[in-house]
């Protein structure tokens, strides 16, 4: 193995190119539980992309009255992150809702005419993490 450095003649970021190195994070246990099994890969790719959100509502505080942290996330925006059309979006949401999916996340109606609350639910609840 060679020590010799060679100039990869790289280049350095400007602007907004260092989002390019931002990820969104899927939880393993969404992976390989197989209480998941059933859920698609994009429906696992939205929890993250709900879970990503949640950092932002903790930021600003967004909380219900017991204390628990809700994110907003419509199925315009769905859409536009994951390339899909409205009615797979709709499908992805109901994959991992309470109502009448694996129970990922439960969406709640506040008002009329204002978008639903969604509640991230703790996924690795009941599961037995691996020793390390």
């Amino acid at each position: 193995m060679s020590t010799e450095r060679k100039d990869l003649n790289l280049e350095y970021f400007h602007g907004n190119e260092a989002e390019q190195h931002s990820y969104f994070r899927i939880p393993k246990l969404l992976m390989t539980d197989s209480r998941f099994a059933g859920v698609s890969i994009e429906a696992k790719m939205l929890y993250g992309l709900l879970l990503d959100r949640m950092g932002l509502s903790v930021k600003n505080n967004w909380r219900d009255d017991e204390g628990r942290v809700f994110v907003y996330y419509s199925l315009n925006e769905t859409m536009r992150e994951l390339g899909c059309r409205h009615e797979k979006a709709t499908r992805l949401f109901k994959q991992l809702d309470i109502a009448e999916g694996v129970g990922l996340i439960e969406r709640k109606s506040v008002k009329i005419g204002k978008a639903k609350r969604i509640y991230d639910k703790n996924f690795a609840s009941g599961c037995e993490l691996p020793a390390k």
